[in-house]
């Protein structure tokens, strides 16, 4: 704990760079709750899998339409 507390006093932060920068998470994030790309296209669009665009939306975005099921009587 030392070692990290003197590393971090030094500037040096830990863990993996985030793979979207703060301007592609934005616009992500935008184009998620305008509805006008789906999470997918949002990936291609940076080259990224779903999970990672997942990971950079907040929390408090819009909710999607749950999928529809069939009535199979």
């Amino acid at each position: 704990m030392d070692g990290l507390t003197s590393a971090r006093a030094r500037g040096r932060v830990g863990g993996r760079r985030p793979r979207l920068t703060a301007d592609q998470a934005a616009l992500a994030q935008e184009l998620y709750n305008t509805r006008d790309k789906t999470v997918q296209q949002i990936a291609d669009l940076f080259g990224v899998p779903r999970s990672t665009v997942y990971g950079h939306l907040k929390g408090d975005t819009v909710p999607r339409q749950p999928k529809k099921t069939l009535d199979r009587a």
